[in-house]
């Protein structure tokens, strides 16, 4: 099941679990100690894939709108349900969020190098040189809002 809400429409136990899992994976996973949890996560959307039984998280991202483009990050599949096609159906929703809500406006994101494949598979394409973000390889991505 997908469930898109802004951060004051989730439970305090809803939001637990999402920022456990976000700093699982990108601070105790990746071993990169930064501020995980940031004054972004106050006006954001958070893109839930939940398990249709028991209502676990097992993908989720954060939709963030800016004055002159949107851009989304945190993209997680939880561990044990990687490998299952979860982070395509993931980028679907958060896309088809965007392009509903935000239909004028360019997705410009910062992405782990090694994930420029699957973004460009959904028609991304790479604005920059790759860099070091939080000592891990990043590149600025743009999919004009005509390309969604």
């Amino acid at each position: 099941m997908i469930d898109i809400k802004k951060t004051d429409e989730l439970t305090p136990q809803e939001l637990v679990t999402i920022f456990k899992e976000r700093t699982r994976v990108f601070v105790v996973e990746q071993t990169c100690y930064y501020q995980e949890v940031d004054d972004d996560d106050y006006h954001c959307f958070h893109v839930r894939i939940l398990n249709d039984q028991t209502n676990e998280l097992m993908a989720c991202a954060r939709i963030m709108p800016k004055k002159d483009y949107v851009t989304f990050g945190r993209v997680l599949v939880v561990e044990k349900f990687r490998k299952q096609g979860l982070g395509n159906q993931l980028l679907k929703a958060v896309l088809d969020y965007i392009s509903t809500h935000f239909p004028d406006l360019n997705v410009e994101i910062e992405a782990q190098a090694y994930l420029t494949k699957f973004y460009g598979s959904f028609g991304f394409k790479q604005t920059s040189e790759v860099y070091l973000l939080d000592n891990i390889p990043h590149c600025q991505m743009r999919l004009t809002a005509a390309n969604i």
